[in-house]
Formats: C-alpha cells, sequence, structure tokens
C-alpha cells in the first residue's frame, strides 16, 4: 500500500460518496429555462417514456412556479426525481432537442433536478388520494415499477398494499445505484409521496415465506408483480467461493447501507462484466480507495451494455478496461483469500440468437492478473420459485405478459419492470419501469370500470 493511500482516512472515504454533480444554482436554472423554445408537439416530449411535459415543466421554472414544475414531472413520472439523475438523457429527451441542430440541447435532466429538488428540499407533498372505489391490490416489490403502480392506484381511489422484502421501499434506487450519483434521500422523498396517498407498505416482508402467494391471492382483487431481478449468478469458475469475491449487487448495496470502512484502500480490483452495474462496482471500488480498478468484459466495447455516460464517467474515474477478457479461474493464498485471477483472450465469432457476436477463447492466450478483490456483475438472476408459486408463464424467470395490458397468465395478476425485461420483452431502464407501473395500474382501472388509459 502506499503511504498516500494509507493516509485516506475516513472521512475522505465518505465524501466520496457525496453526490458527484452539484444542481444548477437558481441563476443557472432561469437562464437554462429560458433557452426552451417551449415546442409546440415537442419532440422531448415523444422521446420521455413517461411523456413528461416537458416544455411546461421548464416555462415554469422560469417562471418561478417550482412547485408546478415538480407536479407536471411528478404526474407523468412518479420517480421522476431519481430519473433526473439516472435517466440517460442524451439519448432520451435531450437527445430529441430541436436545439442539437444549431447550439447545444436544453440540459432537460438537469432542470428535471433543479424543481424536483426544490420539492425535496421544502418537503412538498404533490398528490392526494382519490376517493376509494372499494377495490384492492397487492403489489409485491417497492422498486420504481411498484412505487409507480402504486401511486396511480392510490390516485384512483384503490386500497394499496406493497409487500417489500428489503427494509425500505426505493428497490434498485434506493440500493442498487451509487450515493454519488443518486443518494437515497431522494429515492425516499419519491417513497413518501406514494405513501401519502394512503398507500400502505409492508417492509421486512418476502411474499412466499413471510406471507403466503395463496393468502395475497386471497386478501386481494388483483396483483401486480414488480419483483425485479435476484442477485448475480455465478461465474462457473474455480475460486468463486474465496474470500474478496463480492456480488456487484450487493456490494453497491452496503456502501448505500453500511459504513464505509478503508479495507479496499491500496487494492487491486477487477469486474466481470460491462453493464450499468459494472460500472457502479467500479467506480465505488475507487471512491474507497483502490488502487487499480479494472473491468474485464469477454466482448468489445460496441457490444458493452452499459450508457455512454456512465462509460465516460468510469474512464474519468481511472478505471481500466479489458476488452476480449474473460476470466478462467480465481486464485487464492493459503487463507482462502484472493490472490490473482487467471483470464483468457477471446474473439468475436458468429452471432447468436440475441443478435450479437459470441465470444469465442484464444488457446494458448492465458495470463494471470494479481487482485485483491473480484467483483462479479454479469446480470441478474430470476425470482423464479417465487413466480412459479403463482403458477405464472414465464421463459427463463422472464413472466409472459399481454404487451397491452400487463397481464400474465393468472387474468388477477399483473407484471411489470425488470420481472418482465429480457427474452426479447421489456426495456430495462428506470424511466421505462416507471411507465410500465402506470400503464399497468390504467390497464386494471380499465378491466374494473372501462375507464380513460391516462389519469386526467
Amino acid at each position: 500500500m502506499s503511504n498516500v493511500n494509507a493516509r485516506i482516512s475516513y472521512d475522505d472515504l465518505r465524501k466520496n460518496f457525496q453526490e458527484v454533480h452539484p444542481g444548477l444554482t437558481n441563476q443557472e436554472a432561469i437562464e437554462e429555462s429560458n433557452r426552451c423554445l417551449y415546442c409546440y408537439d415537442a419532440p422531448c416530449i415523444t422521446a420521455c417514456p413517461t411523456g413528461i411535459d416537458i416544455p411546461t415543466f421548464i416555462k415554469k421554472i422560469a417562471s418561478g412556479n417550482l412547485k408546478g414544475s415538480a407536479t407536471t414531472i411528478m404526474k407523468a413520472n412518479p420517480v421522476g426525481a431519481s430519473c433526473a439523475r439516472v435517466c440517460p438523457t442524451e439519448e432520451l429527451c435531450e437527445g430529441a432537442c430541436v436545439l442539437n441542430h444549431s447550439t447545444k440541447p436544453i440540459m432537460i435532466g438537469n432542470l428535471q433536478r433543479f424543481a424536483t429538488d426544490w420539492a425535496i428540499k421544502n418537503e412538498q407533498v404533490l398528490f392526494k388520494s382519490g376517493k376509494k372505489n372499494g377495490k384492492s391490490v397487492a403489489i409485491i416489490g417497492g422498486g420504481p415499477a411498484g412505487l409507480s403502480a402504486a401511486r396511480e392506484l392510490g390516485l384512483l381511489g384503490y386500497s394499496v398494499t406493497i409487500f417489500e422484502a428489503e427494509e425500505n421501499a426505493g428497490g434498485l434506487n434506493a440500493y442498487g445505484i451509487v450515493s454519488f450519483r443518486l443518494p437515497q434521500e431522494i429515492s425516499f422523498w419519491e417513497v413518501n409521496q406514494v405513501k401519502s396517498l394512503d398507500v400502505e407498505i409492508r417492509t421486512n416482508t418476502r411474499v412466499g415465506k413471510d406471507i403466503s402467494v395463496n393468502q395475497i391471492l386471497e386478501d386481494y382483487d388483483f396483483v401486480i408483480l414488480a419483483v425485479g431481478m435476484s442477485a448475480v449468478p455465478n461465474l462457473g469458475i474455480d475460486g468463486e467461493d474465496l474470500d474478496g469475491v463480492y456480488d456487484a449487487i450487493e456490494f453497491v448495496k452496503d456502501t448505500k447501507t453500511e459504513e464505509i470502512t478503508n479495507e479496499f484502500v491500496g487494492k487491486n480490483v477487477v469486474v466481470i462484466g460491462a453493464g450499468n452495474t459494472a460500472i457502479d462496482g467500479a467506480t465505488c471500488s475507487v471512491r474507497l480507495g483502490a488502487e487499480n480498478v479494472k473491468i474485464l468484459y469477454r466482448r468489445t466495447l460496441e457490444e458493452m451494455t452499459a450508457y455512454d455516460f456512465e462509460y465516460e464517467f468510469a474512464k474519468q474515474d481511472g478505471v481500466e478496461f479489458r476488452w476480449l477478457t474473460a476470466p478462467k479461474r480465481i486464485i487464492g493464498d493459503e487463507n482462502g483469500q484472493v490472490k490473482a485471477i487467471e483470464c483468457i483472450k477471446m474473439e468475436l465469432g458468429d452471432q447468436g440468437e440475441d443478435g450479437r457476436r459470441r465470444p469465442i477463447p484464444v488457446e494458448g492466450s492465458e495470463f494471470t492478473l494479481k487482485v485483491d478483490a473480484v467483483i462479479k456483475a454479469i446480470g441478474q438472476s430470476r425470482y423464479i420459485e417465487l413466480i412459479e408459486q403463482f403458477e405464472l408463464e414465464h421463459n427463463g424467470g422472464v413472466v409472459k405478459i399481454d404487451e397491452h395490458s400487463f397481464q400474465t397468465s393468472n387474468e388477477k395478476v399483473f407484471a411489470c419492470g425488470d420481472v418482465i425485461f429480457g427474452k426479447g420483452q421489456g426495456e430495462a431502464m428506470v424511466v421505462s419501469a416507471a411507465q410500465q407501473g402506470k400503464e399497468t395500474a390504467y390497464a386494471i382501472h380499465q378491466l374494473l370500470f372501462g375507464a380513460v388509459s391516462e389519469i386526467a
């Protein structure tokens, strides 16, 4: 360990997890909002999966109506404060801004954050529950999809109960996205907005264990399955049981819920995978004081699933990328602690069923890296046991739904969010999950009351 790293204090490490990008100042927000052309049939609205009326919320910032602005945002997107920070805006709303053709796009994400941050700071409650209609819905999972469904159903007058396995609701936003990009208090404010609609949230309650599936099916008129995905699967190589091998999801969660320690200071870390969670695992390692962090990916930059802005962020943090590289085995010392990882170079072959070229090992290309920790980030497994307790049709844990109604093979059960993502179905974005939650609520309301598809 270098002397510089040895001098890193706990306070320094804690500061590393404070939000990286400061929000706009009041003056900056006013100036930026006045750049907006307030387009008729604005393409930015169409590009937003939740259909936020972007010109309207920006115009309200320009006129000083910050509560109105936040309400416009949150009405369309029940997790709009989180999405202001984590949405790939350059691919969505900002990517569609007409000013791309002349100057630079409006900073829509930053303006969305400005308005919602004001609402959070000023403890605003933006919505009231609708008149009770006598119907009840159980929602399994309190992440973006579940919260969005609950918010819409609360506005429509349903008695809603969210069953959440964790200590707090919020799901991915609360536990799975690094604090320096999305602090927990942002997600918790969104949870409280949902609670304000008389939605009951039963935390530390795992369906199928703490309460039976049959009990839920009996007690509620409808059920929405919004459980997301589970842990990172095994790599399938020797040495995964060694000390110093981490599940990326749990690793990130610990940085948001546990006391920050100095155990990574001066260490060499490798992360296996190249999705957004892999980037989070790598950048967390840097902030925990790791001396060298490498991401190993068996394909190339072109096949990487992480957002472009995540990739750039990791490079700025000094993360090294090793393309066309796969782990072969993890090597431990006499105490069962990781000390190295043996890798093999890959080359891309023919396309597979998913349209991506398959990586093929290059014979005789093995090499070894000295490492102190290995973080697995190769996707997530599914809650297949729970899905099968509900007796739902699925494809490897991807629940099959009617694409228009989100109804599963059990007409009483609907599904949305990451539990329906994969196998060519759904999208894996927080904002997409939020929209799916809304649409699921509307589908239930349509089924019962023949109502319009959205709340006026």
